[in-house]
């Protein structure tokens, strides 16, 4: 399992560090390529908040709370020995995504963001990463909770 969890969030942070690479190369900030219908673009964008573009200019606070993250994330996966598949699968797209986005932070001082569906900010593959980390990890605690488990502890 822990092969698999380091393979998972290599494999995050390799697809969203390929992706900025080709979409930065082909356009500039501002910048968009549209799909038929207009339903979808890539949309280049320099974000330097967070999720959604708040707390914009704060950089050097998200990369520490995203260092942080990235060594307890770690401890975890290293130390933990009760292994739960969805927590650890959601744990390691965490990672990837979260190592994916601090790379920009450190390397630009900006998050290349690029995926827009015109209803919803624009992201990219690591916040997708994070998101569907975050949902696994919900559900393996209501999973282990329904199962009449409910020592938490276990989960987080």
């Amino acid at each position: 399992m822990k092969t698999f969890s380091w393979a998972l969030a290599a494999f995050i942070l390799l697809s969203d560090r390929l992706s900025k690479i080709l979409v930065s190369s082909y356009l500039q900030p501002g910048e968009y390529i549209t799909t038929p219908g207009d339903f979808f673009r890539i949309a280049l964008v320099h974000n330097t908040g967070a999720a959604f573009g708040i707390l914009k200019g704060h950089t050097s606070v998200f990369a520490i709370i995203s260092a942080i993250a990235v060594f307890s994330i770690t401890l975890f996966l290293i130390y933990e020995h009760n292994r739960l598949f969805l927590r650890d699968t959601g744990l390691s797209l965490i990672l990837g995504g979260v190592l994916g986005n601090l790379f920009d932070r450190l390397r630009f001082g900006y998050v290349i963001d690029f995926l827009d569906f015109r209803v919803w900010p624009v992201f990219n593959i690591a916040d997708s990463a994070i998101t569907i980390g975050v949902f696994l990890i919900a559900l393996e605690y209501l999973r282990v909770n329904i199962k009449g488990n409910k020592n938490v502890s276990c989960i987080i």
